[in-house]
């Protein structure tokens, strides 16, 4: 059963006429004719009653017709839809990342909203290897999070900045206006850092080549907003990437003696995955502002 034949018979009962349903239709009565007889072969009975003066539906006829209806509505309105998510005018793009990286995919999304606003965007905020198991399952378009020290085989990672690995305190802490920090300056203050399921504690962990073990170390959080707003009204110090404050008026960063700084802030996306046009889209827009230095929406 063709869609083709379900449009030929659908215009042949609403006219109740072959000559009339095959002008409508731009084919001869013949063809017309033939079409429907196949129909009814396939569905193994009579459509219509021909008379010499008249066409009517049979029972048969009278219990497609309502599919045949749906059938074909709903084939107009899939390809209206394919055109539309091809236009962008509608759809959802669902993206993974982790805290530290909301200031990148502010712009971006911002961007992307006021061009296709009739897409729909969903953000996902937890930990990297929560969004690498969303991400292989296909929950998530794309996610982005800092390159992983062991690489995924069936994830892409394209890099798209560097960040460094820094000491953070607000601008009226005593450390402050040093250039660079010592283990013996960071031995003396109380640590606040992010703990282990935090992208910029796993960063801190494979990158300080120092002995950390004297530091004082005296809170652990998973959530970085509380930890940037502890040093904002505190003297204690925490260690995390200088993206985590960038624009942050009230906070420095400082390069530690001893870490390797470059961290790279990554898109990751599922090989040989098939990419949606509006995701390919917001991609190429993050990778603008990123190159842009656009990290904030200050």
């Amino acid at each position: 059963m063709e869609l083709r034949q379900l449009n030929y018979f659908v215009t042949v009962a609403d006219t109740l006429n072959f000559s009339s349903a095959a002008k409508k239709l731009f084919i001869t009565q013949g063809t017309l004719s033939q079409q429907i007889k196949q129909l009814e072969n396939e569905i193994g009975s009579a459509l219509f009653i021909r008379t010499p003066h008249t066409v009517t539906l049979t029972e048969a006829g009278e219990e497609l017709l309502p599919y045949a209806h749906n059938v074909i509505d709903a084939s107009i309105n899939c390809k209206k839809r394919i055109e539309d998510l091809n236009n962008m005018l509608t759809g959802t793009v669902n993206i993974g990342v982790t805290n530290t990286f909301s200031t990148l995919l502010t712009h971006s999304i911002t961007d992307f909203t006021k061009k296709y606003p009739n897409v729909k965007i969903n953000v996902f905020y937890t930990n990297s290897v929560v969004l690498y198991g969303m991400l292989q399952k296909r929950e998530i378009d794309f996610m982005l999070a800092y390159k992983p020290s062991v690489m995924y085989a069936d994830v892409d990672s394209e890099r798209l900045f560097t960040s460094e690995l820094v000491a953070v305190m607000n601008k009226r802490h005593p450390l402050a206006k040093k250039e660079i920090l010592t283990l013996a300056d960071l031995e003396k203050q109380r640590i606040v850092l992010p703990n282990s399921g935090v992208q910029a504690r796993k960063a801190f962990d494979k990158f300080v080549n120092i002995d950390t073990t004297h530091l004082n170390v005296c809170m652990e959080l998973s959530e970085p907003n509380i930890i940037l707003h502890i040093l904002q009204n505190s003297n204690m110090v925490s260690i995390l990437s200088t993206l985590a404050i960038h624009y942050n008026p009230d906070l420095i960063a400082i390069p530690i003696d001893g870490i390797k700084r470059d961290l790279e802030g990554c898109i990751h996306t599922l090989k040989d995955n098939y990419m949606k046009k509006s995701v390919q889209t917001l991609i190429d827009m993050l990778r603008s502002n990123a190159a842009l230095g656009r990290l904030t929406a200050n």
